[in-house]
């Protein structure tokens, strides 16, 4: 497997003209191929690891998967650098029955970078994909307390942000504010892909009760990703755009933004979150 953290020496300069050589721990970034019988549907810059998670919450918010049986199996292929090693950086996925097959012709022609999640789509009206779970307006209730929380808890479980201070995270919590999944990566959609692909490779989904809280901004991207697993609540520690306040007003979907432990801003469907 490819490596999470990856260690370089770099030369450390100060003001007052003191140099000296440190090693330094930087988060890993390598891409990974998606195919589909051996035909490549997308490649995506990642943090290696939980790879199987990514690729099964990327195809749900993809539309293609929506329950564990639609994935039956997925393997690494072989994938080398330039010294014949297996990189584990391409994917083979078989869907099961009941799996939305991808249409090969609006296959990524870019890699996404680590920085966006929807780009090489082919126009802004494929990504308003209608998600398979609705939000039902009384689930997902929480009270203010639990969901300042939420950030402070995330940042003290992000054992690869503590290494590097080079990675963003997304925390499934549920509306008691318990920690259920966490999952870090240099790409914020990433993140959520996994923490996504993860509970739905458990089998938890629709996630009617529960919280996706995120360490960066709340995007278009980052509020489809929350609707698509059925996600009522999704919390930002920095701001939100106009486009993802209106899809989340749109979806049913709680937005919050500028959780900084102490206040919040709500843009939508405020109701769910109650004082006491």
């Amino acid at each position: 497997m490819g490596r999470k953290i990856v260690r370089r020496r770099v030369v450390r300069a100060t003001r007052d003209g003191v140099t000296r050589v440190r090693e330094e721990k930087l988060a890993g970034e390598e891409p990974l191929e998606i195919r589909f019988g051996h035909t490549s549907f997308t490649t995506s810059m990642r943090t290696p690891g939980d790879d199987f998670d990514l690729v099964a919450g990327f195809l749900l918010a993809e539309g293609i998967v929506s329950k564990p049986e639609h994935l039956v199996a997925m393997r690494y292929c072989m994938g080398t650098d330039e010294q014949g090693n297996q990189t584990y950086n391409v994917i083979e996925v078989q869907l099961g029955f009941g799996a939305v097959p991808p249409d090969m012709s609006t296959a990524r022609n870019v890699v996404t970078s680590s920085a966006c999640g929807i780009c090489g789509t082919n126009s802004i009206d494929e990504v308003r994909k209608k998600s398979t779970f609705e939000l039902d307006s009384s689930m997902g209730r929480l009270t203010l307390d639990t969901l300042l929380n939420m950030p402070d808890t995330l940042r003290e479980s992000q054992q690869l942000f503590s290494s590097t201070g080079g990675v963003h995270a997304a925390g499934l919590f549920s509306t008691s504010g318990e920690l259920l999944i966490l999952r870090e990566d240099v790409g914020r959609h990433n993140a959520v892909d996994k923490v996504l692909g993860a509970a739905l490779r458990e089998g938890r989904l629709p996630l009617q009760e529960t919280v996706l809280q995120v360490s960066g901004r709340a995007s278009f991207e980052l509020v489809q990703k929350a609707a698509m697993a059925g996600i009522p609540v999704l919390t930002a520690v920095s701001a939100p755009s106009s486009l993802a306040a209106d899809l989340a007003d749109e979806a049913g979907l709680t937005l919050a933004a500028f959780s900084r432990g102490h206040s919040v801003n709500i843009y939508t469907h405020a109701e769910r979150v109650v004082s006491a």
